[in-house]
């Protein structure tokens, strides 16, 4: 081999063999290296090798290669040894065995070293690959292929793992969901566990994002509040390193329609239109029916009236163009709302406003009617329900009333209004009926005539009293009210009712009071002789009644009264009652009489049984003055529970039912505790000792403070400065002899007593004015009052006395601030 290079300065050549310095190969016999010349003598088939000439110099370097290859080798098998392949049942599998040899050697693929494998499902390729058609569990193990020529062989082993294949168990379905609902998809799968396998899903061939409405599980795919934009195509793709399996299915969401768009007006005349739209998407669900709104300003008099959205009526899904009947002399604006099997759409854009043309009036005033107006008895009122604006087809809306006498041959009068609906007939007899009818015109001219309606003129008060008022079938709450009707011309009106007013006098008991309440009740009139049912009385009372007659505006004058009595009935229930526990073994019941004795009463019935002990129920007859009753318990823990009832001779009334509480001995000893041991007692006795402390202080303070007097002084030491009036405050003297009424020993008080001594004599030299005060003051002391007030506690010493003493006495008060200080 020669590598030739050229270069300025001239190249050096390296040779390489099989990517390394050739001086670092292994050596060769008869291979030699002369510059660019590489020599081989004796070639064998290990000479075979990959030879490089690498040129280079300062500037760079370039590099060719070169194989050398011997033709006569023995077999060799390329790629790794016991190579390992795994597939998955039914695939096909290839086993590759890339081999080499020269001459070309012959391959052959054998399982366990055992037999030739050709044939079937088996086919060894060009390139020494074996193909194993439709794979089976069994032909897991190991495979031998062996290459072999005139040279020699060789082989090598690879073995073959088979695994289940992926199979999807359920698998997910095309869906169709409502907007806002919940949409699943399944995607189970049975696999080999020996291999780990993924499951990814993706929409319309891109990969999904999972979040708070999109989540997984190991079996489906849930997408929750499903929106329009979730629709499309959802693939279940499972991977495994052997194989990818996936599996797709589509989402439909249905939802309400589309609003219609580009609606038009066309076709006007005065009592219709048409309305033509472009339909919207029916979003999977088809559309039902097409509702048609509008809003309309009638046009009043002087003003417009607009009014909301209103449904006008509704077309089949199919069509998307109709003829609206409308209303005159009104101005439309329209929109269209379409239905599908979900819901409504959004509505439409409004259309173009629409004016009809003005009609006379189609409708005919409602509810007319004749009656006598305020008090007087010769009128009559006319009055109807006005039209609706939209019924009134133009403007200058009035009403023209017609009239005239029932059975009578006189002409037709009338009246014509624009502003009111009614009108009032003066002049006219009492109570007489008249035809009636009423139309409705407008600018364009007069509407249709109302059907003619009797009326009547105005109502008087009845003249007459029903008569012979009696009573019959009397129970003790109930009777029958007997009545002969008042004559039809005495009534002066139409009939309405009878009223019956009834009050209770008083009570058959001569000790019960009762509160006289009138009540009423009404009757209709309906036969010649008239009847009624009077309910609510009270047993054993005597009642009075009487009844009128009443038209439509009046009640007539009263009818005689009529006495009767109620007979006795069962009593109310007992009042008041309790139940005490004021022994350890004994429950206490009183009670008070019922409210209504209803009768005589002829005793209480009492009823009690054990809540604790299976027994019987024990009855007590109670004689009717007797309102108490004790009972002895069977222990502490015993609970009763009471009926008790009043009877009368006519029987036992409703009764009052209770269950004693849960007294026990400890709660009857907390109950009968002395008031003195009571927290809240011993507290509130305090709170008054600390009151009635803080007054006695309070009031000896104010009894020991002094006053100011009109003293004077020519001392050596500085007293408090005077007034205007020659005053000074005693309060100043407190401060200099505050310190002999605190407690001492009698040693130092000497002491003090002796360093004040020269003090003290200063106050005692006073003035002309003082000692003729000091003269009622020979005694150990005296009180100065001025005014018939308590001023102050004025002490006197003499210098006899003070020499006497070397100290004062501490139980003897000597001055008022002994006694501040005490305070």
């Amino acid at each position: 081999m020669v590598c030739r290079a050229d270069g300025i300065p001239r190249p050096q050549i390296q040779w390489l063999v099989n990517g390394e310095p050739i001086s670092d190969a292994p050596r060769s016999p008869g291979r030699q290296v002369s510059g660019d010349t590489l020599t081989f003598r004796g070639v064998v088939p290990d000479s075979a090798a990959v030879f490089q000439c690498n040129a280079s110099n300062p500037y760079g370097y370039i590099m060719t290669n070169a194989f050398l290859a011997v033709m006569d080798m023995k077999p060799r098998l390329l790629g790794p040894r016991d190579e390992l392949f795994k597939t998955t049942e039914g695939n096909l599998t290839l086993l590759d065995c890339p081999y080499f040899g020269s001459p070309k050697p012959v391959l052959r693929w054998s399982k366990g070293g055992v037999g030739t494998l050709e044939g079937g499902r088996y086919r060894t390729l060009p390139n020494g690959t074996l193909e194993i058609r439709n794979t089976k569990l069994q032909d897991q193990g190991a495979y031998v292929c062996v290459a072999s020529n005139v040279i020699g062989r060789d082989e090598k082993e690879v073995q073959l793992e088979v695994k289940e294949p992926i199979k999807i168990i359920r698998a997910p379905h095309n869906t169709v969901v409502i907007r806002g609902s919940l949409a699943r998809f399944d995607c189970k799968i049975k696999f080999d566990t020996s291999l780990d396998v993924t499951v990814t899903w993706l929409k319309d061939k891109k990969f999904l994002i999972l979040g708070r409405r999109m989540t997984k599980d190991e079996e489906s795919l849930s997408i929750a509040d499903v929106y329009r934009r979730d629709e499309g195509v959802y693939t279940c793709r499972v991977k495994s390193e052997l194989e990818e399996v996936t599996t797709s299915a589509k989402l439909t969401v249905m939802d309400r329609p589309d609003p219609p768009t580009d609606l038009e007006i066309s076709d006007p005349s005065e009592r219709s239109v048409r309305l033509t739209w472009t339909p919207g998407l029916s979003n999977h669900s088809p559309i039902k029916e097409y509702l048609i709104q509008y809003t309309e300003n009638l046009l009043a008099d002087y003003w417009l009236l607009p009014s909301g959205w209103k449904n006008l009526t509704s077309y089949p899904g199919s069509l998307n163009s109709v003829i609206l009947q409308l209303t005159p002399f009104v101005e439309y604006t329209f929109r269209v709302i379409a239905v599908n099997g979900i819901g409504p759409s959004k509505p439409s854009w409004a259309s173009e406003y629409y004016q009809t043309g003005g009609a006379v009036p189609d409708a005919i005033p409602r509810n007319i009617q004749g009656l006598g107006y305020g008090v007087f008895r010769n009128n009559m009122e006319i009055s109807w329900e006005p039209l609706e604006y939209r019924e009134w087809n133009g403007p200058k809306l009035g009403y023209m009333v017609w009239w005239r006498r029932r059975d009578s041959r006189e002409e037709w009068k009338n009246y014509t209004t624009y502003w009111w609906c009614s009108t009032i007939i003066y002049d006219t007899d009492t109570f007489t009926p008249y035809e009636i009818k009423v139309q409705a015109i407008n600018f364009f001219g007069y509407g249709p005539e109302s059907p003619v309606v009797i009326g009547y003129s105005g109502e008087d008060r009845p003249v007459a009293a029903p008569s012979e008022l009696s009573v019959s079938d009397i129970e003790s709450t109930t009777l029958t009210v007997h009545w002969e009707p008042v004559a039809r011309a005495d009534i002066m009106g139409e009939i309405k009712e009878y009223k019956v007013y009834y009050w209770r006098e008083s009570s058959r008991l001569p000790w019960h009071v009762v509160t006289r309440r009138i009540k009423t009740k009404s009757f209709k009139a309906n036969g010649p002789r008239l009847s009624g049912t009077l309910t609510g009385l009270v047993p054993f009372s005597n009642y009075k009644m009487y009844i009128v007659v009443a038209n439509n505006r009046y009640e007539g004058p009263p009818s005689h009264n009529i006495e009767f009595q109620t007979p006795e009935g069962v009593p109310t229930i007992p009042r008041s009652f309790r139940i005490m526990h004021r022994h350890y073994d004994t429950l206490y019941l009183d009670w008070e009489e019922p409210a209504e004795p209803n009768g005589v009463l002829t005793g209480y019935i009492l009823k009690y049984q054990s809540l604790n002990v299976s027994v019987g129920i024990q009855v007590e007859n109670i004689p009717p003055n007797i309102t108490y009753f004790s009972l002895r318990r069977l222990d502490r823990y015993t609970r009763y529970k009471f009926s008790l009832a009043a009877q009368t001779e006519v029987g036992v009334g409703e009764a009052f039912t209770e269950e004693s509480p849960h007294f026990t001995t400890e709660e009857y000893t907390r109950d009968q505790v002395d008031i003195v041991t009571q927290g809240w007692f011993i507290g509130l006795m305090c709170a008054v000792a600390l009151l009635v402390l803080i007054m006695l202080i309070v009031f000896f303070i104010k009894r020991s403070r002094g006053g100011k007097y009109p003293v004077r002084d020519n001392k050596d030491f500085a007293l408090e400065p005077m007034d205007e009036n020659g005053t000074f405050d005693y309060r100043s003297l407190e401060r200099i002899t505050r310190v002999s009424t605190i407690p001492y020993s009698r040693r130092e008080e000497e002491s003090r007593q002796g360093r004040s001594q020269g003090a003290i004599e200063h106050i005692n030299r006073r003035t002309n004015s003082d000692d003729s005060l000091m003269e009622y003051g020979e005694g150990e002391e005296m009180e100065f009052n001025e005014d018939g007030s308590f001023i102050g506690e004025y002490t006197g010493v003499s210098k006899r006395n003070m020499d006497r003493s070397p100290y004062h006495d501490s139980s003897e008060p000597t001055s008022p601030v002994a006694i501040y200080s005490f305070a």
